[in-house]
């Protein structure tokens, strides 16, 4: 239940900083990308400390080292939730979740047998990881870099800055604020002007 709690909690606080004014969460994937990234931080932390054991539990009697298991999608969890707050592997990142979400459904599944509590029982469980592959889909499927972060764009170099007509204009009148006037006289070749 901590997880949609944080995945919740920390996606509407971002939205609200979004809509107070800040301007890398304005757009709604940037929020939920936050929110994804606290929330499996979170789950991450747990695999290694508080319900390591549980989680261990949790794996299916067929799979082998269940420890080992556990240990290795931490580490992916940490590591996805990192990409996630950087642009150019947020896609990545939740390409990556939501395939461990779908991979990881049959130890949700193995979780929910036995006496668990209401929310652990299999409608919740999975209610619950459906909104979480919702929302890493969501990442994948909706998440652009930034235009000035497309190889195009870098390749390219810096935009140049646009031209200020009115002063390009006043420059060619010869306007005393904006310099000399160019020079329109037609030219003639050095050896016919030159008086004999």
């Amino acid at each position: 239940m901590e997880p949609l709690v944080t995945l919740v909690v920390v996606t509407g606080l971002l939205l609200l900083a979004g809509a107070l004014g800040a301007m890398r969460l304005r757009r709604p994937t940037n929020a939920l990308r936050g929110g994804l990234a606290a929330m499996f931080a979170l789950t991450a932390g747990a695999h290694f400390v508080g319900m390591r054991d549980e989680l261990v539990a949790m794996v299916p009697p067929a799979l082998p080292a269940p420890g080992l298991l556990v240990t290795l999608t931490g580490i992916a969890e940490l590591t996805c939730a990192l990409g996630l707050l950087w642009s150019r592997t947020a896609r990545l990142s939740a390409g990556v979740l939501s395939a461990m979400l779908v991979v990881m459904f049959p130890a949700n599944v193995h979780a929910a047998t036995g006496d668990v509590p209401w929310y652990d029982e299999l409608g919740p469980r999975t209610a619950t990881q459906t909104v979480f592959l919702a929302a890493t889909i969501t990442v994948l499927a909706r998440h652009r870099r930034p235009a000035t972060e497309t190889p195009a764009v870098r390749s390219l170099g810096p935009r140049p800055r646009p031209r200020d007509h009115r002063r390009a204009e006043a420059e060619y009148r010869g306007d005393p604020q904006s310099g000399p006037a160019p020079d329109h006289t037609p030219r003639t070749s050095s050896s016919s002007a030159s008086p004999s």
